[in-house]
């Protein structure tokens, strides 16, 4: 039997830092992008939600990639204690 346990990514405080900051810095420019405008109220406003909808869809999206991956990998792990556990209780001296 091989004992097989997978390697887990772990995240290092730079890239994660990283990854903030951009997100910040992104948002921040388009914030500022949108506030000094030159148009109408409304324009600058419409361009703003949509910023903001397409900010919680990007998330949303991610979140559910990220779920599916993880059950994904739930499965593989079940099935291949299923199969280890066969392969263990199997005989092949055993006549059938």
């Amino acid at each position: 039997m091989s004992e097989t346990t997978p390697v887990r990514q772990q995240n290092t405080a730079a890239y994660y830092g990283q990854a903030v900051a951009s997100f910040g810095i992104a948002m921040g420019a388009v914030t500022l992008g949108i506030y000094f405008l030159d148009a109408d109220a409304w324009v600058r406003g419409f361009l703003a939600i949509g910023v903001l909808y397409l900010v919680t869809s990007a998330f949303t999206l991610a979140k559910v990639i990220r779920d599916r991956q993880e059950a994904g990998q739930l499965v593989s792990r079940v099935d291949q204690a299923r199969l280890e556990k066969i392969l263990a209780e199997h005989d092949p001296f055993q006549k059938l």
